[in-house]
């Protein structure tokens, strides 16, 4: 199925939601936030995290506006289908209005839609430029910079950083994120004169990387791009350390998972790499501090990204309640919109017209294993910045 048709079943799927919901909400009505993450299959790790984070947020803030508030996990599975169902039965069912998750773009798309036609509010982490152009709609917001941001802030420093690495070779899922971050990088390489040698793609399924690795290196690359996610990444990288190629080639991770792929991988294993990360547990940011200290406090481990965008993402939704004064989805909205609050990479704000997050996307450096002043210190900071496409070029025709 092309991108095209994938993108138009998704919105299809998601106009088939029901029109269901109450209007008016009683002072003692809960606030439950619904998480919908991968909680089973490949992509389970992220899934259990973001659980945590939810929780963190809910413990620590316990209320708003009086109303008590609740979190219910749904497992999501990694399917748009599935997990358009579950939102929609806690919806319907539990009365819940707020949701937050979805680590896949092809599962936040059809979500968003879903959401939109409830009547609900849902703050996603997912990176394809769909989700705050083309498919953008009042019920969907974007904390995560997107897959265009994510490639400026890390191809493009890399292209100052190596000026003489020519030739490029790109590892790909074959699914909307992975052809956003695709499209991106072949653009940019393009502007600056650099030769994309070869791509491969690989399904959301698959488990073995070696070929792909040997596919690329018989191109002779100076940098391997690896598009991939998660553990998909994590074996990719994995092979291509065993293959000696960070003898032969720079290999950079365009959309890394952060501290807990980094652990999963260890040190020698990072050394050397060039990372994009979303979000880092040393970002020297007031809000940052405060979930560092929260998380240590609850589960004695320093936070992660998966964690870090479920908490910031019902961080999102509470404030927009409380500068609302009330737990009305749409008056929620309305205050989300345009909304600036202490993030956690520092001041973020909500663009009105679009619902794309302005916040920082970071590249990163695994450092030596000898270079590490405790467990966690896997990498340094070299760079970071805001690259994002205006609303107009990214498609988004929002609502009035």
């Amino acid at each position: 199925m092309d991108r095209r048709k994938f993108l138009g079943t998704v919105g299809s799927a998601a106009l088939t939601a029901p029109l269901f919901g109450r209007t008016a909400f009683a002072a003692t009505d809960k606030v439950t936030f619904g998480i919908p993450l991968p909680m089973s299959g490949p992509f389970a790790a992220n899934g259990k995290f973001g659980a945590m984070g939810a929780q963190l947020y809910v413990e620590d803030l316990k209320t708003l506006l009086g109303h008590p508030l609740a979190y219910t996990v749904l497992d999501a599975q990694g399917q748009p289908a599935a997990g358009v169902r579950k939102v929609q039965d806690l919806f319907q069912q539990q009365g819940a209005h707020y949701f937050a998750g979805a680590s896949l773009s092809s599962v936040a798309l059809a979500l968003g839609g879903a959401l939109d036609k409830l009547g609900g509010v849902f703050v996603t982490a997912a990176g394809a430029d769909e989700i705050t152009g083309t498919h953008c709609n009042k019920a969907m917001f974007r904390w995560s910079v997107p897959t265009y941001g994510a490639v400026q802030e890390t191809i493009g420093p890399l292209l100052k950083r190596y000026p003489d690495a020519k030739r490029w070779y790109t590892i790909t899922p074959q699914y909307v994120f992975g052809e956003s971050l695709l499209k991106a990088t072949k653009d940019l390489l393009k502007a600056n004169g650099r030769e994309l040698v070869g791509n491969s793609y690989h399904s959301l399924d698959e488990r073995e990387f070696s070929g792909y690795v040997i596919n690329a290196m018989s191109t002779k690359p100076d940098v391997l791009v690896l598009l991939n996610f998660s553990s998909q990444s994590s074996e990719t990288l994995r092979q291509a350390v065993s293959f000696g190629v960070k003898k032969k080639a720079v290999i950079v991770m365009v959309w890394a998972s952060g501290l807990e792929q980094f652990q999963s991988l260890g040190a020698d294993l990072c050394e050397g790499v060039y990372f994009g990360a979303q979000y880092w547990h040393q970002i020297d940011s007031p809000g940052n501090k405060r979930l560092v200290e929260i998380t240590k406090k609850k589960f004695t481990m320093n936070p992660n990204y998966s964690l870090a965008q479920i908490y910031v993402a019902c961080q999102m939704m509470g404030e927009g309640i409380k500068k609302a004064g009330s737990i009305d989805p749409k008056k929620a909205i309305a205050a989300m919109e345009g909304l600036t609050y202490e993030g956690l990479t520092g001041t973020e704000t909500i663009r009105a017209g679009d619902h794309q997050v302005l916040k920082n996307y970071y590249l990163l450096r695994g450092k030596a294993k000898s270079a590490m002043k405790d467990p966690d210190d896997y990498c340094d900071i070299l760079s970071s910045g805001q690259s994002y496409l205006s609303p107009e070029q990214e498609g988004c025709k929002m609502p009035a």
